[in-house]
């Protein structure tokens, strides 16, 4: 069963390369699966078109954090209008990412005693703000209390939480790779300002959950 990583896309190229490294690694993992990239916005190719090449089933990961528009809607959306007959999307990898997010923050230079804010993108859709609030709760059982900003769309947004906060302040970036979003982050005014998780070992790990759990779905069935 090929399987087809899906991003939401930047036009930052920088973004695009840790992308390609996260498949890079699946696929390294998979032997002889193929492991394709597509993109959900943004960027080429978009999940229809991949499809639209893939012979056989097919298992759509979305390499996103929360569950947003772009996992509920968008991406469905693309694989029907593939008309693909054999394609089970996932869903996203992001509840499986804390310890990759504590390891950034460590590796960005955290020590306890720092105010720390979780950095997301940000959500019209009030499913996905809980998502980024229930992955606040599970951060803080690790490093005490942490407060929630936004890079977009939703509030309160980054630069003012950080602004608001006591001490020195270290944000834990809550973004898959670089770009617009964790442009706006790394220029809230904190202290410290993890990189995005990026191309982590426990990246790689969950979506190769997500499409081991999706074929034995398959052959259940």
């Amino acid at each position: 069963m090929t399987l087809v990583l899906v991003a939401h896309g930047t036009r930052d190229p920088a973004g695009a390369v840790v992308v390609e490294e996260i498949a890079s690694l699946v696929r390294a993992r998979l032997g002889g699966v193929p492991v394709r990239v597509a993109y959900a916005d943004v960027r080429q190719p978009d999940v229809t078109s991949v499809l639209g090449s893939v012979a056989g089933p097919a298992v759509v990961v979305p390499a996103f954090l929360a569950a947003g528009y772009h996992v509920r809607v968008d991406i469905p959306a693309q694989v029907a209008a593939s008309g693909h007959p054999d394609a089970v999307v996932t869903d996203p990898i992001g509840p499986a990412l804390v310890p990759a997010l504590l390891s950034r923050l460590a590796e960005a230079g955290w020590t306890a005693g720092d105010s720390v804010v979780l950095a997301a993108a940000g959500s019209s859709d009030p499913r996905a703000l809980a998502d980024v609030r229930a992955i606040a709760t599970a951060l803080s059982r690790r490093v005490g209390p942490v407060s929630i900003g936004y890079a977009a769309t939703a509030d309160p947004r980054i630069g003012d939480v950080v602004a608001s906060a006591s001490g020195r302040v270290a944000v834990a970036s809550w973004l898959l790779a670089p770009g617009l979003f964790h442009r706006v982050v790394a220029d809230s005014g904190a202290a410290v300002v993890a990189a995005p998780i990026g191309a982590h070992l426990r990246v790689v790990e969950a979506v190769l959950l997500r499409y081991y759990e999706a074929r034995c779905f398959q052959d259940v069935a």
